[in-house]
């Protein structure tokens, strides 16, 4: 009786320790899916940006566009210093699959032109923002530090307390203005002093730009290097998911009082900016 009494409690000891066993999985997690750590406990990823490599920026540019931006590339007769004129610069970098840019700098008989371009890949290293929000963030610092103008209203209706829209007609000319056209120191020339200049367009301002790329500014601004020669520098900036490109386009009159055209240099600013955003859709 008592061996008997002893094979029944081995029985039952084997019975309780296979029970257990088939209780969990097999990695000795729950069987009914649920998470032991808690709702909370896993956190989603961020999606990568759209970019893992950047274009090489010399290269980024073509000649027929040189040409348009410096045009004293055209002048230069010596077939080397031509072609070291096209190649352009390269920024130096330490890693250019996250940062890039190129320079080019081109005399003329009537003004020197400088041209910078500069692309950055941004990456996030919080699991919890994306590229493309940490690109946005840092484009918004950019945005903030070109400190652009508030938009000027060019319409001719405004809108009355009651809120009906009445009829204003166009603005008329400012005391500012009219003294800088009789200066010709006005922006948006590219005549002598002693011409009569137009008055700088509402549309030529410094401003955000809804037709590049994801979101985009322009900015103006007209220096006199020294005490005679004026200096005008153009700035496109513009990003597209997780890649900032910023250009910085230069011109200085060779010429006493002659102040650089702002609608031409803007014009072909966003023409290159325009050029390089498809170019990274490609």
């Amino acid at each position: 009786m008592q061996r008997k009494a002893y094979v029944s409690g081995v029985a039952a000891l084997l019975a309780a320790l296979l029970a257990g066993c088939t209780g969990g999985s097999d990695d000795g997690g729950p069987t009914d899916g649920s998470n032991p750590e808690g709702p909370g406990a896993r956190t989603a990823t961020a999606q990568p940006g759209r970019y893992r490599t950047l274009p090489e920026a010399c290269g980024a540019v073509g000649e027929n566009t040189l040409d348009s931006l410096l045009p004293g590339i055209k002048q230069l007769t010596d077939e080397e210093q031509r072609e070291k004129a096209y190649a352009g610069e390269a920024i130096l970098t330490y890693d250019n699959d996250r940062k890039v840019g190129c320079r080019w700098k081109v005399e003329s008989s009537t003004a020197t032109n400088h041209l910078y371009v500069d692309l950055e890949r941004v990456v996030s290293y919080d699991n919890t923002v994306s590229d493309d929000s940490q690109a946005e963030q840092l484009f918004a610092t950019l945005r903030t530090a070109a400190d652009l103008p508030a938009p000027t209203t060019t319409s001719e209706d405004s809108t009355s307390e009651d809120g009906e829209t009445t009829e204003t007609g166009p603005p008329s000319p400012s005391t500012d203005s009219s003294a800088d056209s009789t200066s010709g120191s006005s922006a948006g020339t590219s005549t002598p002093a002693d011409a009569t200049p137009s008055t700088t367009a509402p549309d030529l301002q410094p401003r955000v730009l809804d037709d590049l790329g994801d979101e985009a500014f322009v900015d103006d601004e007209l220096n006199s290097a020294g005490s005679t020669a004026q200096q005008r520098t153009v700035t496109v900036a513009f990003r597209t998911s997780n890649v900032i490109v910023t250009i910085k386009y230069e011109e200085q009159a060779a010429a006493v009082g002659v102040v650089p055209d702002s609608e031409e240099m803007q014009d072909r600013a966003r023409k290159l900016a325009a050029q390089l955003a498809d170019s990274l859709s490609g």
